[in-house]
């Protein structure tokens, strides 16, 4: 029998519209999905909190006023450890499953090799989720059902975006365990931004990001340890007019790690979000985009 979808990710994924775009931004949010069905916890050897390890915990919430900037935000419900979108359409561990994979299946990558493909076999902190092997069917049923449609709409809100403004800007939003970003100075990044070292957007783009969160307060790094993954890398296409940029927020700053409970100054970090991205627009409108984004 063909493996099914759970009810519970009825939609996916969620799109929010502004009333019209008015910036060449779109906002993209993989990784906050907390929708844990049923079926999946049962399948799981691990409990929904184990789980959300993973999760990039109320991320959405951080962004969700951005739309007021006049920029198209999306976001799966799906959680990062049922099906990671930050991945190659089919990065999969062969000893997961029972059945052949496809002949194209990526079973090498070093993502896959660290537990952490298409299907994650662990959790963030390393902890094994599936009690026994899945039917390769599920997998690729998974991929079929969630990843491509999600991908799909993506790919479209850009095009939409890039044909509407002459070029398009991805903003690939995230957080972070606090564990991963020490430096050997002993400082906390609270913000990495990632742009595939320079090779998935234009630099004046990341300048100006880094620029006004480091005018509100924050310890902003580029790149090390998260320089961007699959969808950084797949959609940033800089001679095309298509840039992306990853954001990565250090979670300590805005909620508790070991409880997920938000912090109080959880309000004050979404309000710099928007306000960041406000100023990033403003400073990129006029003659300054075609020359130096769309151009470079």
């Amino acid at each position: 029998m063909r493996p099914v979808i759970a009810d519970e990710f009825d939609p996916p994924y969620i799109v929010v519209e502004p009333s019209g775009q008015t910036a060449p931004f779109v906002f993209n949010v993989p990784h906050a999905g907390a929708v844990y069905p049923a079926s999946f916890l049962a399948e799981s050897r691990l409990d929904a909190m184990a789980l959300r390890r993973s999760e990039d915990a109320f991320v959405d919430e951080l962004f969700a006023s951005t739309v007021e900037l006049g920029t198209p935000l999306m976001t799966a419900r799906f959680p990062r450890a049922y099906l990671d979108l930050n991945r190659e359409p089919y990065e999969l561990d062969s000893r997961m499953f029972d059945g052949r994979l496809p002949p194209f299946a990526n079973t090498r990558s070093m993502r896959v090799a660290g537990g952490l493909g298409t299907i994650p076999r662990i959790v963030a902190d390393g902890q094994e989720i599936y009690r026994g092997r899945l039917p390769v069917e599920e997998a690729l049923h998974r991929i079929e059902w969630l990843y491509k449609p999600y991908h799909r709409v993506l790919r479209q809100m850009i095009r939409r975006t890039s044909q509407s403004f002459g070029h398009a800007i991805l903003i690939d939003c995230h957080s972070m365990p606090s564990s991963s970003v020490s430096r050997e100075d002993g400082a906390k990044a609270d913000i990495v931004l990632g742009d595939r070292y320079g090779t998935s957007c234009a630099v004046i783009l990341i300048d100006l990001v880094e620029a006004a969160l480091r005018g509100r307060g924050y310890t902003v790094v580029r790149n090390k340890p998260y320089a961007g993954g699959f969808i950084t890398e797949h959609y940033g296409e800089p001679a095309l007019g298509r840039h992306a940029l990853q954001i990565e927020i250090n979670r300590a700053i805005y909620m508790d790690e070991r409880t997920l409970q938000k912090k109080p100054r959880f309000a004050t970090v979404a309000a710099d979000m928007t306000e960041t991205f406000a100023q990033v627009i403003a400073e990129l409108s006029g003659d300054l985009m075609p020359r130096q984004i769309a151009a470079e």
